[in-house]
């Protein structure tokens, strides 16, 4: 049966690729304005699944996804997949690159090509968009001089690309997840992933240390954790976290036990195979 996906858009982002992974062919594969707006669709029934980007090898953590995920209505992640990220320059065909001054692309890729920017565009501006692929949309309509972008979004937009693998780090790599409504839990492969967010009344000294405390008891290993505000006030914070294993696992199970204990509440974001 074919399914319904959001994902981060327009056409041509990093986040399509990603998804062009683990969809079926005959799945129909629906771009979004932004995370909020993927993730919307999840759970007003408009798609079945969303795939959206939650953590870059150099950049880190996708704030707005961790911000969705922990404080809006309950999604559970099922999957996640990982994609190699390659920055391309594009620009419209006529177009001579002696005479770029503006180049629009997404922060975090900005961020990635900077010693690329300083060096052979040193006087163009930069000009943030909502996604790359956004940025190379806007350069087929003349927006802009030159956009930086995925590859797939020169084919979308019959861009020229004028340098390809421009990003300063080789090896950069983006995280994606695969959200939909709480439901079955998948089950456990051997190589699982659980991830939660615990909220803590207030800040306090030994805070954190009193929730490590908890997976250590249990001998659980942490393979990612960040601290975001709640937005209710100074002082206020949850942690997104992951851990190695799956909630039927007896340790991961008695940590999420000792947690309701000692924090506010503790919001279980699913069990799900590791991305090879």
């Amino acid at each position: 049966m074919s399914l319904k996906y959001a994902y981060l858009g327009p056409a041509g982002t990093f986040t399509q690729a990603a998804l062009q992974k683990i969809a079926d062919s005959s799945d129909e594969l629906i771009p979004y304005a932004n995370v909020t707006a993927a993730l919307n669709a999840v759970r007003s029934g408009e798609c079945a699944k969303a795939l959206v980007p939650i953590e870059n090898s150099v950049e880190g953590v996708v704030a707005r996804t961790l911000d969705e995920l922990a404080i809006g209505d309950a999604l559970v992640i099922t999957a996640e997949t990982t994609l190699p990220v390659s920055f391309s320059l594009m620009s419209l065909e006529n177009k001579d690159p002696k005479s770029i001054n503006s180049i629009a692309t997404h922060p975090h890729a900005e961020s990635q090509c900077r010693e690329y920017i300083a060096k052979n565009f040193p006087n163009a501006q930069v000009v943030e968009s909502s996604s790359t692929a956004a940025a190379a949309k806007g350069l087929s309509k003349g927006e802009y001089d030159a956009a930086i972008a995925a590859p797939i979004a020169a084919k979308n937009y019959n861009l020229k690309v004028i340098a390809e693998n421009i990003g300063d780090n080789p090896g950069a790599v983006t995280r994606f997840v695969v959200v939909e409504k709480p439901n079955k839990v998948p089950a456990p492969t051997g190589k699982d992933r659980t991830s939660m967010v615990v909220f803590i009344a207030i800040d306090h000294a030994g805070a954190l240390l009193e929730i490590l405390n908890e997976f250590a008891k249990y001998e659980v290993n942490l393979t990612f954790i960040q601290s975001r505000p709640t937005g209710v006030g100074l002082g206020h914070y949850h942690f997104i976290i992951d851990v190695e294993g799956h909630i039927q696992d007896e340790a991961i199970s008695a940590t999420l036990t000792g947690l309701k204990q000692i924090c506010e509440d503790v919001r279980f974001l699913g069990s799900y195979p590791q991305a090879k």
